[in-house]
């Protein structure tokens, strides 16, 4: 199984990133999905997820109204569009798939198979 996050890089306060997370090995329209971010100095932290039914989405506090996350099952592919970006939303972003689960979670403990992560820096 491989997770492969891709979409980040050095952007200006204010900016716009896409996030994609390509599964190989996995089937993503199976599972709740979710993308989790670690900040430096930081633990690691549930920033959006989705549901296998994409009926469920939950996304952190700080990210609201600026991030959607969504699902291509046809191109076994999870996204997060993250728009107006701030300093504080630097950080490693993680894409992570359970073994079974079907719900949408932000706690590490439901995850088993996570990628390798996409830098993502945002400039003041």
């Amino acid at each position: 199984v491989q997770l492969q996050a891709s979409g980040g890089g050095l952007v200006q306060t204010g900016g716009s990133l896409r996030l994609s997370c390509a599964a190989s090995g996995v089937t993503l329209a199976y599972y709740g999905i979710a993308w989790f971010r670690q900040a430096p100095g930081k633990e690691r932290e549930g920033v959006s997820c989705i549901a296998r039914s994409g009926n469920s989405i939950y996304y952190m506090e700080s990210v609201k109204g600026r991030f959607t996350i969504s699902r291509d099952n046809a191109k076994n592919t999870l996204y997060l569009q993250m728009n107006s970006l701030k300093p504080e939303d630097t950080g490693v972003y993680f894409c992570a798939a359970p073994i079974r689960s079907i719900l949408c979670s932000a706690h590490e403990r439901d995850y088993y198979w996570w990628g390798r992560g996409t830098q993502v820096t945002v400039s003041s």
